[in-house]
């Protein structure tokens, strides 16, 4: 009775058929609380130091910029800042000034918070409202008002 119990259980495994590779897709993982948080917390000390204009660098010294969002790495080593300069759209010419000062804005970044490793900081113009007022334009054309009109 044992015997034909092991021989089904085999034979049912070696008949049942193999199941086809599925590619998995990449969805990118939504960050973390902790990622969110600490990303939150260094925008607020870079737009602190961005407000109080504590630089030396005289390409930056006259220049109002407003830090719209951080993203920081799963491993919270690396930021991501995008910044702006509102009302202007000059701010790619600055990129390479704030750059320059990134060092000194971790240093910055390492003092106000307690973090086992103060996060490398690159900068990113960020084109959100650009994008936001294009597409605002777009759907104010006539063209496109017609259309909807009639939908």
């Amino acid at each position: 009775m044992k015997a034909q119990r092991k021989e089904t259980r085999l034979g049912a495994a070696k008949a049942a058929p193999k199941r086809a590779y599925t590619e998995k897709k990449s969805t990118p993982k939504p960050p973390s609380q902790r990622q969110l948080r600490v990303a939150e917390e260094v925008r607020h000390v870079l737009s602190g130091i961005f407000t109080r204009n504590e630089f030396r660098d005289p390409d930056l010294s006259d220049v109002l910029i407003t830090v719209t969002e951080v993203r920081m790495s799963p491993d919270l080593k690396h930021a991501t800042a995008f910044v702006t300069r509102l009302g202007r759209t000059d701010i790619d010419a600055k990129l390479p000034a704030l750059r320059r000062a990134a060092p000194y804005f971790r240093a910055q970044v390492a003092h106000a918070m307690r973090l086992r490793v103060a996060p490398d900081i690159s900068f990113q113009a960020d084109i959100a409202l650009e994008y936001a007022m294009h597409i605002d334009a777009l759907l104010r054309a006539p063209d496109v008002a017609k259309d909807l009109k009639e939908a």
